[in-house]
């Protein structure tokens, strides 16, 4: 599953790239369906950010993954 994820993040990379941010896979619990990602550059600090976590990566994740419950910022 966590090469999945990785790819699922490689699309959405891009988008976030554009705006001076980025996002780093840290851990996939496969049991629990929990993603834990951290934000860089511009999203890091960005007011927005939970925004982009949940209606933008979580969003597309869960399309893309059945298997994936959440994805957390850590």
């Amino acid at each position: 599953m966590r090469e999945k994820v990785a790819a699922v993040l490689d699309k959405i990379r891009p988008a976030l790239q554009a705006d001076g941010g980025n996002v780093k896979l840290i851990d996939v619990d496969t049991k629990k369906g929990i993603v834990k990602v951290q934000l860089q550059g511009a999203c890091a600090g960005c007011p927005l950010s939970t925004i982009t976590l949940k209606q933008g990566i979580e969003k597309v994740m869960k399309e893309e993954i059945p298997e994936v419950k959440e994805v957390q910022s850590v």
